[in-house]
């Protein structure tokens, strides 16, 4: 990844000469600020903004400065204080890394817990609508072409894992396509709760896809959805992005619920039939 960011000061500089003097002002020391926090700054960003990625490795110290335009010192300075604050981590002889853990996910014991209520899968999936809707909306109008590519090649790995029939497979690449077009967005707070939901997130993908797999005739409308989707964002069409994930999350609602259903009846029959035995 080449990171073009030089540092100089010609914000700074137009800032005081933009400054009307008067004899009677009152004058503050305008102070330098400096590189090692402008750098410190720049790198913040770029983790926030999901350039660098969780888990992502760092250029070596020399080509970054080079990137940067910066002393190897004053970029060294920046790293330490970066990593002190949690957001890097060094390895001895392997590198900086972008920390894996960055954003803290919502706690294990709620995941368990939406697991053993199944009808709280349908609050999440309504979650979805709206996470997922307005992803693909800002995807379609802010994407890259580089982003757009990536979410084609998540695309890919979908369609084969499902005409592999494996389901595990499926759930996984489900998830990168949505990481996917969620980072395309570039919104930051959308990408950041995408991360922060995403054991619970992996969980419902994994169980919808468990009982889609039931009705395996059902996967060829699914996978149409969200061709539909994807269409949408390569075609730069933002609403027909939204639309297309709105019909598709509504679909798997409603698969789901006649499934609910049919458990519901079964269990009946099965209680009935038990109570005659007796």
């Amino acid at each position: 990844m080449k990171l073009v960011l030089p540092i100089d000061s010609a914000p700074l500089a137009e800032t005081i000469h933009s400054i009307r003097l008067t004899p009677n002002m009152a004058y503050n020391k305008i102070r330098q600020p400096k590189l090692s926090d402008v750098i410190e700054q720049q790198l913040e960003y770029l983790i926030l903004e999901g350039t660098l990625r969780p888990g992502e490795k760092l250029l070596p110290e020399r080509e970054l400065a080079k990137q940067f335009d910066v002393s190897r010192p004053s970029l060294r300075e920046a790293i330490q204080r970066l990593e002190a604050k949690g957001l890097l981590l060094r390895r001895q002889g392997g590198g900086t890394f972008v920390q894996t853990n960055l954003w803290q996910s919502f706690s294990d014991p709620l995941a368990e817990l939406l697991a053993d209520h199944p009808e709280s899968q349908f609050d999440l999936l309504e979650t979805r609508h709206a996470l997922e809707g307005i992803a693909a909306y800002y995807a379609a109008l802010r994407g890259t072409d580089e982003d757009l590519q990536r979410i084609r090649e998540c695309h890919t790995v979908i369609q084969q894992a499902q005409d592999n029939g494996d389901l595990d497979a499926e759930a996984d690449a489900v998830m990168q396509y949505q990481v996917a077009v969620t980072e395309a967005a570039h919104n930051v707070v959308l990408l950041h709760l995408l991360r922060c939901m995403g054991p619970m997130l992996e969980q419902n993908v994994r169980q919808n896809f468990e009982l889609l797999y039931l009705r395996r005739e059902m996967l060829a409308t699914v996978s149409s959805h969200r061709a539909r989707i994807f269409e949408a964002i390569v075609a730069r069409e933002p609403e027909k992005a939204r639309e297309a994930s709105h019909r598709h999350l509504a679909f798997i609602e409603e698969i789901l619920l006649d499934l609910s259903r049919e458990h519901s009846r079964r269990e009946r029959s099965l209680r009935r039939l038990q109570q005659r035995k007796e």
